[in-house]
């Protein structure tokens, strides 16, 4: 990876991971948080937890929090606080 940049795919709830349009981020500081501020910026405001597949996991899945270090091609759902 030239750019090194990474791929990170989203999955809702109660569904099959979305693989046709992953979120790139650079590998550098590839963490939970960055992953959530690029979807959207007052996403990490509402942010509980996360369910990661991967191989940034140490079993599948793996439920993580903001400061998580990801892999590429891992596969993230995020987990919202109910307010």
């Amino acid at each position: 990876e030239y750019l090194d940049f990474i791929r990170i795919y989203t999955k809702p709830r109660g569904q099959i991971p979305d693989y046709s349009a992953p979120v790139v981020i650079p590998r550098k500081g590839a963490t939970v948080e960055k992953f959530c501020i690029r979807i959207h910026k007052h996403l990490m405001a509402q942010f509980k937890n996360a369910l990661v597949w991967g191989s940034s996991a140490k079993h599948n899945p793996q439920r993580v929090g903001k400061d998580h270090v990801l892999a590429d091609e891992d596969v993230v759902q995020i987990i919202k606080r109910i307010k």
